[in-house]
């Protein structure tokens, strides 16, 4: 790529990110409208029924009514997520999954953004305590993934020749940046979108990357504010609602003149929120992990339609709740005296601007409303700004029973096969702890000063960061969702605590379900001890590889009875390579390329690696001295008159392009290969598919040649190995997988240190990372696998014992 064309790639990078968001932004304003819609409609029957039975005394028939919606709602989801089961949760955990690096199956197709997309809609609307801020996170993924590509798998017929981007690495950038659209838009926080993509997701990251997505946000947050301003307040082009969640404006009031958003000395008051904060956190968690453990053993493994009764019984038992919390447990509290009274207060809902408008006065007589009733009978964004912003007060029973009804119902429904998100139902579970802490300070031990919108805001901030762990992005989205540079401070303690005192118990919400799933996730670094390990203890030696050229049998015997997703190229160190196979043009083929890529001192080298001392194990030698000792007298026979007779048989063919197998010998297992490369198995394929080969009497400079284009043209779906029909191959033919192999992979010493194998791996989004000893020889490759927890703290046992 030249110059000109480099520039007009990036310029073409700019408008995909700035359509990713743009994108976003309008997913985030559909499904607001539609909840809000929804919920407006739900609510304005059931209040009016519930009205008009609190006098006539049929509040059943208001029960049956709620109960009508939402399990209608709740069903209507459950069947989405029965299409496409990875829309089921936030989506968080497996975006955090592709990002680090690992392909989850479905994760980011159409289908699954749009079952994503309508499933949460209902889901919100149907009284769960759920949010759609985490599912917005997964759906900006989908949508940075899918839009760059131009094509999709649901949609077959719809193709469009767009030859950029056909690269893993550049998808994962542009999934980078949807995720971050999706904070952005769901919070109004385009820094602290920037900053969640970085902390949450990307394992890789670079300052070009940096300054795109943090455009990508904007665009977002700018096209979200503009749609939403214009479509309710009528006024377009005014930028007045940021984001899906907005904390509104903390002030105290005029007539307070004692009145402080915070003090110095409430710091401590904060930093003890915080490790109660981490507590419920960590409880919150422990709860959650055992339920998905119970769904994994008892649920999952039944039909499907196990899964949405369950989504149902828990839809049946919330508004049973609620419903029930609401008329018995609320309490009459004296209205300020800038509150309205009424119910009919559905138009300034979620407007920061009048806060007071969404109370419920059921049951309560005049100037006075029902504290209970206000927090469950409102959508869950009213809720967090009554306790972030009433100036009337909600009673210490009331806020502790709804803290307790709403922790274990959120715990109980993060998990069920419908989309879900966390973040709103742990705010407005710590806001309610919050306000309980401040009417505790205030009622009982006298501190006049405090502003109650301050603890209730530093409750949600410590629940959430005790539940999901997240430290910088998390403080960012906080102070951009309050819009009040003040709170940095004490919002950064208390997560600071909440997070070392949860992380003393276990993982985060999000880590703890990637766990559950079984995926090869890798930590930001190693454990200090590790680095008693080197790249020769945790590599896989026992390798599956081809040669510079093979023959097609050869490749799709490998290709078909292994999964590897890459293989190293190497020719074999024997001294009587040549002589042995006369005449033979693969073999003179595969020397040819020896001697043209190998360094000098090359029968040096070959003497040292025959007489395998270059072996990092001292363990392998062993083994293979004794095994050559037993197997001498069988190496007197006839060896090519066995490999004429072997030379017809189908699989495995003629040596030296046999696929290594299970009943090879130690030593053929571990013969000295040097290392040329690495190939990929999609690029084999490929090859096979469009007949990339050359036959026996002719060179390999009679091969086609694919361009980059036309290697790439199938990505990111390339054909696989068990559709190909072998009766249009020739087995005999002779593919030169040189000119498409990487000649320069990164690769690291038998003697490395593991954190630097690791650093290497993760840093450089790796695959694979083949281990070269000082003679350029291959002895080992490493992978996720062998980099993952488990594996590395097994290895360390065996460390120990060989010690």
């Amino acid at each position: 790529m030249d110059n000109k064309k480099g520039r007009k790639y990036e310029a073409v990078k700019w408008m995909m990110v700035f359509a990713i968001g743009v994108c976003t932004g309008l997913v985030g304003l559909f499904v607001d409208f539609f909840v809000r819609l929804f919920t407006q409609l739900k609510f304005g029957v059931v209040q009016t029924s519930v009205e008009e039975c609190s006098q006539k005394g049929c509040l059943a028939l208001s029960l049956l009514e709620l109960l009508g919606f939402n399990l209608t709602f709740v069903f209507l989801a459950s069947l989405l997520v029965l299409i496409e089961p990875v829309a089921a949760g936030s989506g968080i955990p497996e975006i955090k999954c592709y990002l680090n690096g690992v392909k989850v199956p479905g994760i980011v197709r159409l289908r699954t953004l749009l079952c994503k997309v309508f499933g949460v809609l209902f889901s919100v609307a149907g009284g769960l305590f759920v949010g759609k801020e985490g599912p917005m996170i997964h759906s900006g993924a989908v949508v940075g993934a899918g839009l760059p590509q131009f094509q999709s798998i649901s949609l077959r017929k719809i193709q469009f020749n767009f030859p950029y981007f056909r690269s893993d690495r550049d998808k994962r950038d542009f999934v980078s940046a949807g995720a971050a659209a999706g904070v952005a838009a769901a919070f109004g926080a385009p820094i602290g979108g920037t900053l969640f993509s970085l902390e949450e997701g990307s394992s890789f990251w670079n300052q070009g990357l940096t300054w795109k997505v943090l455009f990508c946000s904007m665009s977002a947050t700018f096209t979200l504010n503009f749609f939403r301003s214009g479509i309710q307040f009528g006024s377009w082009g005014s930028f007045q609602l940021p984001g899906l969640l907005n904390f509104g404006e903390f002030k105290c009031s005029d007539s307070d003149k004692k009145c402080h958003l915070w003090t110095a000395m409430d710091l401590g008051f904060f930093v003890v929120m915080g490790v109660i904060g981490g507590l419920l956190g960590a409880t919150f968690n422990c709860l959650n992990k055992r339920l998905a453990k119970y769904r994994m053993r008892n649920v999952h493994p039944k039909p499907k339609l196990v899964r949405v009764l369950e989504s149902l019984l828990v839809s049946v038992v919330t508004t049973v709740v609620v419903f029930t919390a609401s008329m018995v447990l609320g309490e009459c509290r004296q209205m300020s005296a800038s509150g309205q009274i009424g119910n009919d207060s559905f138009q300034l809902q979620v407007s920061s601007e009048n806060v007071n408008s969404s109370i419920k006065t059921f049951f309560c007589p005049n100037e006075t409303y029902n504290d209970m009733a206000t927090l469950f009978f409102n959508p869950q964004e009213s809720a967090i700004l009554q306790l972030f912003h009433q100036d009337g007060t909600f009673s210490p029973v009331t806020l502790a029973l709804f803290f307790v009804l709403y922790f274990l119902l959120a715990c109980w429904t993060y998990g069920i096969s419908v989309p879900s998100g966390l973040f709103v139902p742990s705010l407005l579970c710590g806001a309610a702890f919050g306000r309980l802490v401040a009417n505790v300070l205030k009622s009982y031990i006298g501190l006049g000063h405090i502003y109650s919108g301050t603890f209730a805001l530093i409750g949600a901030a410590a629940f959430l960061g005790g539940v999901v762990r997240m430290t910088i992005s998390l403080t960012v989205i906080l102070i951009e969702s309050t819009n009040e540079i003040t709170y940095g401070l004490p919002i950064m303690i208390t997560l600071m605590v909440a997070k070392w005192t949860g992380d003393f118990f276990n993982k985060g919400i999000y880590d703890i379900h990637v766990g559950l799933r079984g995926v090869p996730l890798l930590e930001w670094e190693t454990e200090a001890e590790m680095d008693k390990l080197r790249a020769s203890d945790i590599m896989e030696p026992n390798l599956t590889y081809v040669y510079p050229h093979t023959r097609i049998q050869s490749l799709v015997s490998i290709l078909r009875t292994t999964v590897h997703h890459a293989f190293p190229v190497v020719t074999e160190n024997r001294g009587n390579e040549k002589e042995f196979m006369k005449g033979n043009q693969l073999i003179s083929n595969n020397i040819r390329f020896k001697k043209s890529s190998i360094l000098t001192r090359a029968g040096e080298q070959r003497r040292r690696s025959q007489s395998m001392k270059s072996y990092p194990s001292s363990e392998l030698r062993n083994v293979c001295d004794e095994h050559l000792a037993s197997e001498e007298p069988a190496e007197k026979e006839d060896l090519l008159q066995q490999m004429l007779e072997r030379r017809y048989t189908p699989y495995p063919n003629l040596y030296p392009d046999q696929s290594p197998s299970e009943d090879w010998t130690m030593e053929e297992r571990f013969r000295p290969l040097t290392f040329h490369g690495l190939i990929l198995r999609s690029q084999l394929v490929t090859l096979l598919v469009r007949g990339v080969c050359y036959s026996e009497n002719q060179s390999s400079a009679s091969q086609p040649r694919l361009s980059y284009a036309e290697m790439a043209e199938d990505y990111p779906r390339y054909p696989d190995i068990h559709d190909l029909d072998l009766t249009l191959l020739n087995p005999r033919m002779i593919v030169d997988v040189t000119p498409y192999m990487n000649p320069s992979p990164f690769t690291v010493s038998p003697n490395t240190h593991v954190s630097q194998v690791f650093n290497l791996f993760r840093t450089m989004g790796l695959r694979h990372l083949p281990v070269v000893n000082a003679v350029g020889e291959i002895v080992g490759i490493i992978t996720r696998h062998n980099l993952t927890y488990e594996f590395l703290q097994a290895r360390l046992r065996q460390h120990y014992q060989t010690i």
